[in-house]
């Protein structure tokens, strides 16, 4: 094949993003024109075969799950997420998914903690040292202030439902990468959609960024009503920023504007019929 030159190089370039090619899957270029590498055939032994149980749907998610590189994560993550039709479908997927490099630091897959049917919804940021030995969202320091700000206004974990940004602990507990986010998005956008919350309540600048994709600090949008919008659910969810409770124990000042933030919160309730 000859050679193209730079002008024919840029028009195929350009004509390639103008249909939507504008993303390498691998970093090397594939010659398609070299004779196909033959597949290995694995076969089981016919007793087996005969004996084995019929594939579910729920292990073709897990095998599906499992089976992620880290090239094709986001779009796989994706389509993953949007097939689970219920919490546990997803929550199985997570815990089976592989292509995110926190797992690999990871010991415990933190999924969430709470009632789905309270209709209350909290997002923090990410899994902390306790939470990845315990598995569950907010028990450590910071989630023994979250329950203590939640009892202000008659709420428990019985009533409400808490999730993270992400599902992994990041090492030192350091903020996630837009990589690391966009893989963990999908899941999260559609663990909103199946809890199906009338309220949800963002703790934390990164919350704040990956739900309503501000960018502003958590100072500035606090204590502002929002709102998330569904396509699935047909309709937009009200969110309340607020402080995430490990900010308000090294600020213990800016606790008042967090109880602000609640009472505004306890209103919006009894606008909903959730007080």
């Amino acid at each position: 094949m000859a050679e193209l030159s730079r002008d024919q190089s840029l028009s195929l370039l350009r004509w390639l993003i103008e249909a939507g090619a504008d993303e390498a899957i691998i970093e090397q270029p594939i010659n398609r024109f070299l004779p196909a590498k033959p597949v290995e055939v694995r076969r089981e032994p016919a007793a087996a075969s005969r004996n084995a149980p019929p594939v579910q749907t729920q292990s073709k998610k897990v095998a599906a799950a499992q089976a992620v590189s880290l090239s094709t994560a986001p779009g796989a993550a994706r389509a993953l997420a949007q097939s689970c039709t219920t919490l546990a479908e997803l929550k199985t997927a997570l815990s089976n998914f592989e292509g995110c490099e926190l797992k690999r630091f990871a010991t415990n897959t933190v999924f969430a903690d709470g009632n789905p049917q309270g209709r209350i919804m909290l997002i923090g940021e990410a899994p902390g040292h306790d939470e990845d030995k315990q598995g569950l969202p907010f028990v450590g320091r910071a989630g023994k202030l979250l329950d203590r700000m939640l009892a202000e206004i008659n709420l428990d974990r019985s009533k409400v439902y808490i999730t993270n940004v992400l599902n992994w602990r990041p090492p030192q507990n350091r903020e996630p990468t837009p990589e690391e986010a966009a893989i963990c998005l999908p899941f999260l956008h559609r663990h909103i959609e199946l809890a199906d919350p009338l309220l949800l309540i963002l703790l934390g600048a990164v919350s704040v960024r990956h739900v309503l994709g501000i960018n502003e600090g958590i100072t500035r949008v606090r204590g502002r009503w929002d709102l998330f919008q569904s396509a699935a659910l047909k309709r937009s969810i009200p969110v309340m920023p607020t402080l995430h409770p490990a900010y308000l124990l090294r600020q213990p000042g800016a606790k008042r504007l967090a109880w602000r933030d609640l009472v505004a919160v306890a209103e919006k309730m009894k606008q909903l019929g959730l007080a």
